[in-house]
C-alpha cells in the first residue's frame, strides 16, 4: 500500500510543480487570502474529501477518515504571501505587484494538497483520520493559528506535524531539533520626541536623532552585557527614521525592532532592560519616549518523542540523504500554538537551489521543487509510523 503512495507522489511531481507555481503567480497577502482558500477547498472537494472554509478566518480544513480505527493527525501547511517585489527571471513570477511566495508557503500548499490526494486512493487501508489543516496568516501577527484552534479543529487530534521548506538547507536534507527548534517572535517600537531647530543652532535644540542614535547603541547591551551568555537571545533595530531635511534638526524619531527568545524568563528580563535603558538614555537628554512592546509568536518546542519520530520517518524516504537534529533558529511560527496543544513536531526540509541561494524573505526567493516531493513523502512515512 504504501509503495503506492509514494509511486502515486512520484508520478504526480509534474502536478505538485504545477499547483505551487500556480500559487506562486497568485500569492495573497495575510488575512487578505480568499482566492487562495478558495483555490485550496475547490481541489479537496475534487478529491471528493470533506472540508470546511472560513475555519479562525481564511483557513481551509479537511478531513480524510481511514477505514480502521487509529489515531487522529493533523499537518498544518501555511498559504499566506509576503509585501515583497517578485524579482525572480522565470515564467512563474508572481503576477500581483509588490506581493510574492518569498518564504516557501505556496510549496507547502501544494506538498500538503499532493499528501492529501496520494493518501486519498488508500483510504479503506488507512487507519485512522488525517485532518489537513491549511493555514492563513502565518506571516503576520496575532497570526492564523490561534483562531483556527479556538474554532476546535485539534479538539480530536492526538498528534499534529508541520514542515517547512528551508533554503538555508541543502536539498536532501530534513533537520529538527529535540525540544526548542524557532524562537518566540516579539517586536517593539520606540518614539523618541526632543526638541527640533536650525542645524546651525543646536544648542537650542534636543536632537531627535542623536539621542535615538544612543538609545540604539545602549540597547545593544543588553544582549552582551545583561544576559547570561549561555542563554539565547536576539534584539535587532528593524527601522529608524527621522528627519526631513538635511539643515533641519529632527523633533522626533521612530525606532522599531524585534526581540527573540526562548525563555520567557530572559524575555521580561529584556523588556525591563530595554525599558530602563530607554528611560535613562532619555533622561540624560531632556527628553521623552514611550515604548511599545508586543509579544508575539511563543517559542516552537517539539515533543521529542514525536521528534525523534520525524527522524526515524524521514531517513526512510528515498532522496533524503540525512535526517538530522540541528540547533535552533531564532526565526519564528505560529505553528508554536500548535504545539501547546497537541503532542507533535515541527520539521525543516531542505530546499536550497544549487548554486542559486537566496534566503528566505528575500525578492529572488525561490526553492528547489523537488523538495516538495520529500516533504509529501515524510509527511506519508509518518502517518505509516502510526499504522
Amino acid at each position: 500500500m504504501w509503495e503506492q503512495v509514494n509511486a502515486m507522489l512520484d508520478q504526480s511531481f509534474d502536478e505538485i510543480v504545477q499547483v505551487r507555481r500556480h500559487l506562486h503567480q497568485h500569492p495573497e497577502l495575510s488575512f487578505q487570502e480568499k482566492k487562495t482558500a478558495e483555490y485550496i477547498a475547490n481541489t479537496y472537494k475534487k478529491l471528493d474529501l470533506p472540508y470546511q472554509e472560513n475555519v479562525g478566518g481564511n483557513g481551509v480544513v479537511a478531513t480524510l477518515k481511514g477505514g480502521k480505527p487509529g489515531k487522529t493527525i493533523a499537518l498544518r501547511a501555511d498559504f499566506d504571501a509576503l509585501p515583497i517585489q517578485d524579482e525572480k527571471k522565470v515564467p512563474y513570477k508572481s503576477k500581483v505587484n509588490g506581493v510574492m511566495h518569498a518564504c516557501g508557503h505556496d510549496g507547502h500548499t501544494a506538498t500538503l494538497l499532493a499528501t492529501a490526494k496520494a493518501l486519498k486512493q488508500v483510504q479503506p487501508n488507512l487507519a485512522g483520520t488525517i485532518i489537513f489543516i491549511h493555514q492563513h496568516a502565518e506571516e503576520l501577527t496575532p497570526g492564523g493559528a490561534k483562531p483556527i484552534i479556538n474554532s476546535g479543529v485539534l479538539k480530536e487530534v492526538d498528534l499534529i506535524f508541520g514542515a517547512h521548506l528551508w533554503t538555508n538547507t541543502p536539498y536532501g536534507v530534513i533537520e529538527t531539533a529535540e525540544k526548542e527548534f524557532m524562537a518566540g517572535a516579539d517586536k517593539f517600537s520606540i518614539t523618541i520626541r526632543g526638541k527640533g531647530g536650525h542645524g546651525a543652532i543646536p544648542h537650542q535644540t534636543k536632537d531627535a536623532i542623536v539621542i535615538g542614535s544612543q538609545v540604539v547603541a545602549n540597547l545593544q547591551q543588553i544582549i552582551s552585557r545583561r544576559i547570561d551568555p549561555l542563554s539565547t537571545a536576539v534584539l535587532s533595530i528593524g527601522t529608524f527614521h527621522a528627519g526631513n531635511s538635511f539643515n533641519i534638526i529632527a523633533d522626533t524619531a521612530s525606532i522599531t525592532g524585534t526581540v527573540r527568545t526562548f525563555d520567557p524568563t530572559i524575555q521580561m528580563q529584556i523588556i525591563h532592560e530595554m525599558e530602563d535603558i530607554i528611560e535613562g538614555t532619555c533622561l540624560g537628554y531632556d527628553a521623552s519616549y514611550s515604548f511599545e512592546y508586543e509579544k508575539g509568536y511563543p517559542p516552537v518546542v517539539n515533543h521529542p518523542k514525536e521528534a525523534k519520530l520525524v527522524i526515524d520517518a524521514a531517513s526512510k524516504v528515498d532522496g533524503v540523504k540525512k535526517a538530522i537534529f540541528v540547533e535552533p533558529s531564532m526565526t519564528g511560527e505560529d505553528f508554536s500554538y500548535y504545539l501547546l496543544e497537541k503532542p507533535g513536531a515541527f520539521f525543516f526540509v531542505g530546499a536550497q537551489q544549487e548554486g542559486n541561494f537566496q534566503p528566505h524573505h528575500h525578492p529572488a526567493f525561490d526553492i528547489d521543487e523537488r523538495a516538495m516531493l520529500l516533504a509529501a513523502k515524510t509527511f506519508v512515512e509518518i502517518i505509516k509510523s502510526y499504522q
